[in-house]
């Protein structure tokens, strides 16, 4: 049987060892091509290039039977993406994979995540797509803890299908692999970040601001990706990119829209 055509991105960079990890172990399951930035892209949520020229080089890192080719971009997560379907594949690929990110994307971290919105994008092409992220901000994280785990829900997402409009948002624990407990899948759990912001002066006596903040889980739900992870296991959460608050129509249905 022909093997399953896998593509691989990130947003962390196409030198990342989460994402050189997961280029490892979908050659174990597919034919893998990997286009993903030439730089890290954190946070980058869905932004896309619009205004400025877009590069790709193709690139040798890793030599692995089933790994076909690797181009790195000069554009977001989602750019690559993008290249990938429109400009570099010659057929669609059966899954796009996307991480493995270096930190968490549960909860409201799917919002800003540049590692989802990279799976969201070929799930809006009509590709089924898994975003993986491990709890784990180390350069040197282990991410062969989680691998069978991987390999698995990629296989059961290739042989049973993801539904149409949908895409899966996995978070893994930071633990040893006797640690995991097992797969959960979740809802999203409510939570925000209390930001804060780290005002400084640089010695030309301009202003300048560093991001920081906290975490607040607003859930105390036990059917929540934040419960899971919590409890050793491996999240599986399924995200729709269709941001239709259709509970809410009936409401606002109510309003005097149209009598003014």
């Amino acid at each position: 049987m022909k093997k399953p055509l896998i593509l691989v991105t990130n947003d962390d960079g196409i030198t990342a060892p989460g994402l050189r990890n997961l280029v490892n172990f979908m050659a174990e399951i597919g034919d893998v091509v990997v286009v993903a930035p030439d730089s890290p892209q954190s946070g980058m949520g869905h932004a896309i290039t619009i205004d400025n020229t877009l590069y790709v080089k193709q690139m040798k890192i890793n030599s692995l039977p089933n790994l076909q080719q690797e181009y790195s971009c000069s554009g977001t997560p989602a750019d690559c993406v993008k290249l990938a379907l429109q400009e570099i594949l010659d057929r669609k690929p059966d899954i796009c994979v996307s991480g493995i990110n270096h930190g968490s994307n549960s909860s409201i971290n799917v919002i800003y995540s540049g590692t989802m919105s990279a799976a969201i994008e070929a799930g809006i092409e009509g590709v089924p797509a898994i975003g993986f992220s491990l709890c784990d901000f180390s350069w040197e994280a282990n991410f062969k803890a989680a691998k069978k785990h991987i390999i698995t829900i990629v296989s059961e997402a290739l042989t049973n299908g993801i539904p149409k409009g949908v895409v899966l948002n996995v978070n893994i624990p930071k633990l040893e692999e006797k640690e995991i407990k097992g797969v959960k899948i979740c809802r999203q759990a409510r939570a925000n970040w209390k930001e804060k912001f780290d005002k400084r002066t640089n010695p030309m006596g301009k202003d300048y601001y560093w991001l920081t903040g906290e975490f607040e889980l607003l859930d105390k739900g036990e059917d929540t990706d934040e419960w899971a992870l919590s409890q050793g296991y491996i999240s599986v959460v399924p995200t729709q990119f269709d941001l239709t608050a259709h509970h809410a129509i009936h409401h606002i249905n109510n309003w005097n829209l149209n009598e003014h």
